[in-house]
């Protein structure tokens, strides 16, 4: 497996896709583990996962000159990167890796000058070297340097941190916050299986000059308690205490302890790392926002945008080095965004110092109503 992937063959021209990543290796897993936090913290998982899909789902355009391409070798690999992937799923990983690891890498599979096809690697499975990178895989690794030209056969995104190398996730800035989310959440769970009340001692008052219990009796009290009166079953049962035993609460009351607002806290935490508003989650006690619009479109205008305009640009500047072309998102049809075109409209329409052909060439019309019909 080695051998195939570092020897060095002659790349024909009109090689198919199926013997170009067959040749170079495009496309095998690499080696990595599940991102701490994502699977294991509810909120978490849903601000990546809205972040992912909101981003993924603005439509990326290929312009040159000011006018949308329609077809090419850049609109083909937006719109079909690789055989298995869709444009959509691969900027959605790519979207989801930025959130949990802080860096994406797609690799690019040329076929003398044109590209084929983009593939994205496991952040975990890329290691940086002195003059490229390192992909480590199940079966071998492969190394990625420039080529003659130096262009860079593979793609790294990041999110920016002060100490330079790899970038910073926000589900690492939010590890504190979901630990204790996690915790308050096992709290509640063991107030439920222990009937919503605090653990106790029982005490055993025996009459003047008794001894105390026996190891044996202390086993099998202990034994009796915990058949009977722990976990969902036993939740709720009344005790029966004889022989001067008597029931002594010891722990916190919940309204003590507070760990509904405590998790509450913690979630609004989580939520301000990845940048989504409390109130899109269903989170009590934010009012940062008047109504769900005004968060919806804050998430998207903060949060969403900035991410889609970074990866476009660095795709752009990659894929086309000559900057011929780019790849802008278009934000025309997207519906997130109709209550903000929405009131630029009324505000041009309504505008009386504008006149009339000046309205129409602000909202991107021809001034010559006639000359636009033709």
């Amino acid at each position: 497996m080695l051998k195939r992937l570092t020897r060095k063959e002659p790349e024909r021209k009109g090689a198919s896709l199926a013997e170009l990543i067959a040749l170079h290796g495009a496309g095998e897993p690499g080696v990595h583990l599940p991102a701490p936090g994502y699977t294991t913290n509810v909120v978490a998982y849903r601000c990546i996962r809205m972040i992912a899909e909101a981003a993924a789902s603005v439509p990326l355009q290929v312009t040159e000159r000011g006018a949308t391409l329609s077809g090419g070798d850049l609109c083909r690999l937006i719109g079909q990167p690789n055989p298995d992937q869709t444009g959509t799923e691969l900027l959605e990983e790519v979207y989801g890796y930025l959130q949990t690891h802080g860096n994406a890498y797609i690799e690019r599979l040329d076929n003398g000058e044109s590209t084929r096809a983009l593939f994205l690697l496991h952040p975990d499975s890329v290691e940086e070297t002195e003059n490229g990178y390192r992909h480590r895989m199940k079966r071998g690794e492969r190394t990625f340097r420039p080529d003659v030209t130096g262009r860079m056969p593979l793609l790294r995104l990041a999110l920016w941190q002060p100490r330079g190398g790899k970038g910073h996730a926000p589900l690492k800035t939010a590890a504190e916050a979901i630990h204790l989310h996690n915790a308050a959440q096992a709290w509640n769970r063991q107030l439920l299986d222990n009937a919503a009340r605090p653990s106790g001692a029982l005490v055993h008052r025996g009459p003047d000059g008794a001894q105390h219990l026996t190891p044996e009796q202390f086993d099998r009290l202990r034994s009796e308690l915990d058949q009977s009166f722990s976990g969902l079953r036993g939740a709720g049962r009344p005790l029966l205490l004889d022989g001067g035993l008597d029931w002594r609460p010891m722990g916190l009351t919940p309204a003590e302890m507070d760990f509904q607002n405590l998790r509450n806290a913690a979630a609004r935490d989580i939520a301000l790392a990845f940048g989504v508003p409390p109130m899109l989650l269903g989170i009590p006690g934010d009012n940062t926002y008047t109504n769900y619009r005004e968060a919806n479109l804050a998430f998207w205008r903060q949060t969403v945008l900035p991410l889609v305009r970074k990866v476009a640009g660095a795709l752009s500047g990659w894929l086309d080095p000559a900057r011929i072309c780019s790849i802008e998102p278009d934000l025309s049809m997207l519906e997130a965004l109709a209550p903000e075109r929405s009131s630029r409209l009324d505000r041009i329409a309504h505008a009386e110092f504008l006149t009339d052909s000046e309205k129409r060439q602000a909202l991107g019309f021809p001034t010559d109503p006639e000359r636009g019909l033709q």
